[in-house]
């Protein structure tokens, strides 16, 4: 009898074996393993992500977490030096000898470069929408993270309506909301959102009052590689500061470059660009952030999509005529 027990148990300590996700926690900047970060197994479901459970990293930056990951996907995230990092587990990957990446966090910008920066301006009867993104990509080893400078600075024209919609992407993650926060300097804000080793996007959306013909003018405080802003078909525009660059094929929309650090454009007109060119942009995965912060409203993450995929037409564009 006591031999048929221990038989059937041993189908049950397998199976706890096999549904635990274990692995080591890697800090790239160091090159060893990392002891002592948060590592959160999530649960993704329609209803946004369920923490099942948190371990600490041991002192040879392993882990192991007491919970299978059947019924979806599932998502690891560290928690190291102030900063999340996160790894998917779509449903039937091996949940066990995994390496979760971290990197040390730093003050100094480092690596850190804007590659791109991107305007859009649609003028209405009564007010103007300007979006902006900010492409950062840096090719170091450490994780940007100036919460007292903020890691995105930005000056708010005169006559702003109501609050700026700031959504930031992560590499490899989905875009969430951001609150920015105000400097020392009137009419600047700043965002605090950790700039990891990759591609990072930052999303301004706002809205000031206009009346055609009016001026739109701004200062660009965070310098980019390229600056271009685009004006929807149907608006007229001419302007100090701006160069023009032809159309954008698909919207037909104008295309300038700015070259310097501020600008002034004097539009008559009203358009709005074309947001169907969304459809088919890929999904990343979902960015979790252990601060309070909720994944952008589908509007904006349209607008964020249309963006990205009118500037690798402008920047095709731009080569064919260089």
């Amino acid at each position: 009898m006591k031999r048929y027990l221990i038989l059937m148990a041993i189908p049950l300590m397998t199976h706890g074996v096999l549904g635990a996700v274990d692995g080591v926690v890697m800090n790239q900047t160091t090159g060893k393993a990392q002891p002592g970060a948060t590592v959160t197994l999530y649960k993704i479901s329609k209803d946004g992500p369920e923490s099942l459970e948190s371990v600490k990293s041991s002192a040879d930056g392993k882990f192991t977490i007491d919970k299978p990951t059947t019924g979806g996907p599932h998502l690891l995230q560290a928690a190291f030096d102030g900063v999340t990092y996160n790894k998917m587990l779509p449903p039937g990957m091996p949940a066990t000898d995994l390496m979760l990446n971290v990197y040390t966090s730093s003050t100094a910008r480092g690596a850190v470069k804007v590659m791109q920066h991107m305007i859009l301006l649609e003028p209405s009867a009564t007010e103007l929408s300007v979006r902006e993104s900010f492409f950062y990509k840096n090719d170091g080893k450490t994780t940007w993270n100036d919460a007292t400078r903020g890691n995105l600075r930005f000056e708010i024209p005169a006559g702003s309506r109501g609050n700026v919609e700031v959504n930031a992407t992560a590499p490899q993650g989905m875009p969430i909301r951001r609150v920015p926060e105000k400097t020392n300097e009137s009419g600047v804000l700043k965002v605090d959102f950790p700039i990891k080793p990759g591609e990072t996007r930052i999303d301004l959306a706002y809205k000031i009052d206009f009346k055609s013909p009016g001026k739109f003018s701004s200062k660009i405080l965070e310098k980019a590689e390229s600056t271009m802003m685009a004006i929807p078909a149907g608006v007229e525009v001419k302007g100090e500061g701006i160069e023009a660059r032809g159309n954008e094929p698909t919207t037909q929309a104008s295309i300038f470059s700015i070259p310097g650090d501020k600008f002034t454009v004097e539009m008559s007109g009203s358009g709005e660009l074309d947001k169907g060119t969304a459809a088919s942009a890929p999904d990343d995965g979902p960015e979790i952030s252990v601060s309070p912060a909720r994944v952008m409203d589908r509007k904006y993450y349209i607008f964020a999509l249309t963006g990205a995929i009118l500037l690798l037409s402008m920047l095709r564009q731009l080569r064919k005529k260089a």
